[in-house]
């Protein structure tokens, strides 16, 4: 990232850390002065605290698929033989010739019967994966996604709200980029976390949370992130909390603070509010985390 314009992303290695809603406290404190960018792609819900307003909507395609012209399929069954996926079925009906067709969901876009096909009846167009959106929250501009049921290429729709968020941080002349990022260590965590200025983890103390941890650890070292570590609901397990913690600074990782178990945060969200928007109690540790990264 430019050095004007700095990237924050939040990740967490496994699922229901409470990373969103350390992100959507973030983006409160921010003051306006962030870019907000939800790289969730797969189950976004960084939406149900801010409630955006969207502005505008963009189609998200990548990838091909095969489509069979039924006006100019033959019949001939060269297609079905060819495909090794599965993807292509006969098709009585009950009047006209018998045709083939091409399961969406089962195909995998690799072209081979386009390319065979005799009578050159199959259209190869992008696939429709999803969309992406600009909206204005309370708290700033903000670019998140949706990728349709059962579709695939996430890491390539994250590297567009990534580049969105960098365009629309550009032209608003803001200094800062929050990005709420998948869980886990896969291709769209890698996508969310490449080139960007510092990444937060938040981990919860327990078993599973501790083991998590160690595989983004190492995934953020890999790419040279400098990486802070948040403890959320530390004091359900505070002996857990010291080992993890330990484990971070080993690391290369900064800790960047510990947030209590609070009941508040539920109903913060629920009434889509972020926690530091509340007076509770657990508000004073996520600011503790905001302010040892730097941003104040």
């Amino acid at each position: 990232m430019s050095a004007t314009i700095q990237e924050c992303v939040i990740i967490s290695g496994k699922g229901g850390t409470g990373k969103t809603s350390v992100t959507a406290s973030f983006a409160a404190l921010s003051a306006g002065r962030a870019v907000l960018a939800d790289c969730d792609v797969d189950a976004a819900d960084l939406h149900l605290v801010l409630t955006p307003k969207i502005v505008a909507k963009t189609d998200f395609r990548s990838g091909n698929e095969a489509v069979i012209r039924s006006e100019a399929c033959t019949g001939c069954g060269t297609c079905a033989e060819l495909c090794r996926f599965d993807a292509i079925h006969y098709v009585k009906r009950p009047f006209g010739k018998a045709l083939y067709e091409v399961d969406p969901v089962a195909c995998e876009g690799c072209g081979v019967c386009v390319r065979f096909c005799p009578a050159k009846a199959i259209d190869f167009p992008e696939r429709l994966c999803g969309e992406w959106m600009l909206s204005e929250t309370r708290c700033g501009p903000m670019i998140h996604a949706c990728l349709a049921a059962a579709a695939e290429n996430s890491g390539k729709l994250v590297a567009t709200v990534r580049q969105e968020a960098r365009r629309v941080a550009k032209e608003r002349g803001l200094p800062l980029i929050i990005t709420d990022g998948p869980p886990g260590i896969g291709c769209p965590v890698i996508a969310s976390v490449t080139g960007a200025d510092r990444v937060l983890v938040v981990t919860e103390p327990t078993v599973s949370g501790e083991h998590d941890l160690a595989r983004v650890l190492q995934l953020a070292r890999h790419f040279e992130v400098p990486t802070f570590v948040c403890v959320n609901k530390w004091d359900i397990n505070p002996e857990m909390t010291e080992r993890i913690e330990q484990a971070a600074r080993k690391a290369g990782a900064t800790v960047a603070g510990r947030i209590r178990y609070d009941r508040a945060v539920t109903v913060a969200q629920r009434a889509e509010q972020a926690v530091v928007e509340t007076d509770a109690p657990s508000a004073e540790d996520v600011c503790a985390v905001w302010r040892q990264m730097g941003f104040e």
